[in-house]
């Protein structure tokens, strides 16, 4: 029997596990995934011994991916421009990686908004973080030639557009300017997430045709998607992505290639709300 895992610390909060396990009953494969919670003093010996502990690969989540990243003797193009690796398996016994993240943005906005990247105008990406790197790589890649990087902390969204131009930074003092006729406006930051502040910024003077996303979950409608709803505006909230970068790791694991199905998106969601429902 196949056997992957997530590789956290903390690990406890992770979905991956409902999405694999729903693909593995779906498809009536005898496998299975679970979770490993590993502290950073013990991840690297964990995974370098992957398959002596039963383990065909692994999805790797905070605060193990830049680590990953070094001990991984082979990695695709991806893991190499986004410098993290959040998926891995064995190939002749080498282990391999990929960010399967920028793979997981683009999907999702294939699948809920067709035609996101030719409705013209430069893309906004709001954030700086692990997560903003790998969508700035992905919008690069489908061609976008003007990339404006927004955060709060200046420095980090100058260093983030230094390691891919085209893409350029700015600080939020300049937002009103910066999404003036935006095709695509993506927030990667935390604001909005529920227990955080919300992103608070005025989407009125963006493109006619734009697409607005939010790679945040929870909530999965935040007041920066309610806002684009209300105007008119495309929207595309964030679970997408988390289920869309699952495929490519289930598919080396396990031999089959899942969908993103509406059967998969109901049991992940009924999985948040026990979750929620547990923690109140």
């Amino acid at each position: 029997m196949k056997r992957a895992c997530v590789i956290g610390w903390p690990v406890s909060h992770s979905l991956s596990p409902v999405i694999h396990g729903y693909w593995l009953e779906e498809h009536g494969l005898e496998g299975e995934y679970v979770k490993a919670a590993v502290e950073p003093k013990d991840f690297e010996g964990f995974l370098t011994s992957l398959a002596a502990r039963g383990f065909c690969g692994a999805n790797i989540t905070v605060p193990h991916k830049i680590e990953a990243y070094r001990l991984c003797e082979l990695r695709d193009g991806a893991a190499e421009a986004i410098g993290a690796v959040n998926t891995v398996w064995l190939d002749a016994g080498r282990l391999a990686g990929s960010n399967t993240d920028a793979y997981g943005f683009t999907a999702n906005l294939d699948s809920e908004s067709p035609g996101w990247d030719r409705c013209g105008g430069p893309a906004v990406v709001v954030g700086a973080g692990g997560a903003a790197r790998a969508i700035v790589w992905a919008l690069i890649q489908r061609g976008f030639e003007d990339v404006r990087i927004v955060n709060r902390t200046g420095r980090r969204a100058a260093e983030l557009a230094a390691s891919f131009p085209p893409a350029r930074a700015f600080g939020f003092e300049s937002l009103a300017r910066v999404l003036e006729g935006a095709g695509l406006v993506v927030n990667t930051s935390t604001l909005g997430m529920a227990g955080a502040p919300a992103l608070d910024i005025d989407l009125s003077a963006i493109g006619l045709n734009a697409t607005v996303s939010d790679i945040v979950y929870h909530p999965l409608e935040t007041d920066l998607l309610r806002q684009a709803k209300e105007g008119g505006w495309k929207t595309v909230d964030g679970l997408g992505m988390l289920l869309h970068q699952a495929v490519p790791g289930f598919e080396k694991w396990f031999g089959l290639r899942p969908e993103v199905s509406p059967g998969l998106r109901e049991r992940v969601l009924a999985a948040v709300t026990a979750r929620e429902r547990t923690a109140a």
